[in-house]
């Protein structure tokens, strides 16, 4: 699992953007944690203002995963904190993509692990456990499906439906 620059992989694959096979995610994204390059293959999760979930998967071995997390886009509470997020660089996770907002973080650019999200938000989430898991998500103008490869650097964050070699 080789780290790639998402740029350079555009210029590179034109025909798979062209075919669908690689996507961009709009650019909507704050940068947070100290590994602001990041790849693995996805395990996606899909919650509203509610971080049970959330905190369970972060809880399993990452295995170099990235959690894909559709929060619908909220901006009225933060779904991911900064003990969570310890707890995913602790378990081996490569990142946490969250449609929705973070908290916590100076402690969560403490941690060696990637983390983009919409922005920050002082107040914590509902903790009902309702959600969805491994179901294909809609984010940033993107369909991300549980098991394809999410890349991310500084330029932006790349969705691929296999792995890319380098």
């Amino acid at each position: 699992m080789a780290l790639v620059a998402t740029a350079e992989v555009c210029d590179a694959n034109p025909q798979m953007i062209q075919g669908g096979e690689l996507r961009a995610l709009q650019p909507i994204f704050q940068i947070y944690g100290r590994r602001q390059v990041f790849c693995g293959p996805v395990v996606t999760l899909k919650v509203f203002e509610d971080n049970v979930l959330v905190r369970e998967f972060l809880e399993e071995k990452g295995n170099g995963r990235v959690l894909v997390v559709d929060g619908g886009g909220s901006l009225r509470c933060a779904i991911l904190g900064g003990n969570p997020v310890q707890q995913a660089q602790n378990n081996g996770w490569s990142g946490i993509v969250v449609n929705g907002c973070i908290r916590d973080v100076d402690e969560i650019n403490g941690c060696d692990i990637g983390v983009r999200a919409l922005a920050s938000h002082p107040m914590k989430a509902n903790k009902k456990g309702i959600g969805e898991k491994h179901v294909s998500v809609n984010i940033a103008g993107t369909r991300i499906t549980d098991g394809e490869w999410l890349y991310a650097d500084t330029d932006g964050i790349l969705v691929s439906r296999t792995e890319l070699s380098v």
